[in-house]
């Protein structure tokens, strides 16, 4: 089991097997869900012709995706903290599946932000949730179950973006609604198969109570890691939000980009599973150190080298992406008995916050230029390294 001594986690007993067929129906269950939410970004060029954006607009519809993050995430995991339902875990990719191909049809701005914010809300209704509830039947291999979890989800973001740009590009923006049957299908088959979330036991504790029972003694490496995930967030969101639209100036085709969009998921996709694979057995910091390292050549040469595009896209989603499950397992080892919270401050507060800066990003790129912009963000990473050294770590690994 996982005992929590200050900030060093400290693992004992014996390992137990992971549950596949669970961890399997969770997979499938993320996939379906962040597969339409995937639609946005590669769409957004789409959009900003069809309305006249500016740079500015074009960074906020990223930002009330976002948003809906930092509002919904931290109150649904409170929630599913201290109530038995299916409603977030079912309920929110029946709202990001409808909502999301609906935006093909939004006759003005207005209404393609609240189809963006009612199917992003979706999507963080879902996520502290079904985070939460990998654990219980992860076994030893908590990292890589969490790690195969995620890959559903950014997986999902590497064959979205292929399959709606292809639809738009062959049909019309106006088709995309047609894509949401696929997904009505396997929710119904999902329904029978997910079980009630595990009890956390917080039921008694009000609001500042829960926090004090879940993060008292533990606040400062939450903090820190919550600091991290922003910063990761921030510079993912930035180059996935602007890089099509720079592509799109200089005169690539709408499914040239959805072929970045989507090699940037699934770069990402496969090293979060190596990343899980990893931290089970040498730690977490040293694929965090790896990760960060990699990732500014990568970024860097993605912006610079357009004859290489696909490449550096996947290599930067690769390494940029590579640590996103460890945030929550770290989160839910350091506050086990607050699973859903915990995961709501890395994927929700902490996702959400970074991606409501992307309208600085474009604020600046309107100022400047879009490759200008990002090079600095490229340098951000930098920065992520000396924060990861000051992470609190494991006092022992389990057996393997």
């Amino acid at each position: 089991m996982i005992r929590v001594t200050g900030e060093e986690l400290e693992l004992k007993g014996p390992p137990r097997d992971a549950n596949i067929k669970m961890i399997l129906l969770f997979f499938l269950l993320h996939f379906t869900s962040d597969f339409y939410n995937s639609f946005v970004n590669p769409l957004l060029p789409a959009f900003a012709e069809k309305f006249s954006l500016t740079l500015t607009q074009v960074g906020l519809i990223g930002a009330t995706a976002r948003a809906l993050s930092f509002v919904v995430q931290p109150s649904v995991g409170y929630l599913a903290d201290h109530y038995r339902t299916r409603l977030f875990i079912l309920g929110g990719p029946l709202l990001s599946m409808i909502f999301v191909p609906l935006t093909g049809l939004a006759p003005h701005y207005l209404v393609l932000i609240i189809f963006v914010a009612l199917g992003s809300m979706g999507s963080s209704m879902f996520h502290p949730t079904s985070a939460g509830m990998v654990s219980t039947f992860a076994g030893s291999r908590f990292a890589f179950s969490m790690a195969a979890y995620n890959f559903g989800g950014t997986l999902a973001f590497g064959c979205g973006p292929l399959f709606i740009t292809y639809v738009v590009a062959h049909y019309g923006l106006a088709s995309s609604f047609l894509t949401m049957s696929p997904g009505l299908v396997v929710m119904a088959l999902l329904f029978r198969r997910i079980p009630l979330p595990v009890h956390e036991g917080m039921k008694q504790f009000g609001f500042l109570g829960s926090l004090r029972e879940v993060f008292g003694d533990v606040w400062k490496g939450i903090a820190l890691l919550w600091g991290l995930a922003v910063l990761r967030s921030f510079v993912n969101y930035s180059f996935a939000t602007f890089v099509p639209v720079l592509y799109s100036r200089e005169g690539y085709s709408l499914v040239s980009i959805g072929g970045m969009v989507s090699l940037f998921s699934v770069g990402g996709a496969f090293s979060g599973l190596l990343g899980g694979f990893l931290a089970d057995r040498i730690g977490y910091k040293p694929v965090f150190y790896l990760s960060y390292s990699l990732s500014v050549p990568a970024l860097y040469l993605w912006l610079f080298v357009p004859e290489g595009a696909l490449l550096f896209a996947f290599l930067g989603g690769f390494f940029t992406m590579a640590t996103l499950p460890l945030f929550v397992v770290m989160a839910q080892e350091l506050a086990p008995r607050g699973k859903s919270m915990a995961t709501s401050l890395m994927q929700g507060l902490a996702y959400g916050i970074g991606g409501m800066m992307t309208p600085l990003t474009g604020k600046l790129a309107d100022l400047l230029t879009i490759r200008t912009v990002l090079s600095a963000v490229t340098l951000l990473p930098i920065l992520m390294i000396g924060l990861v050294y000051l992470l609190p770590g494991r006092k022992s690994k389990p057996d393997l």
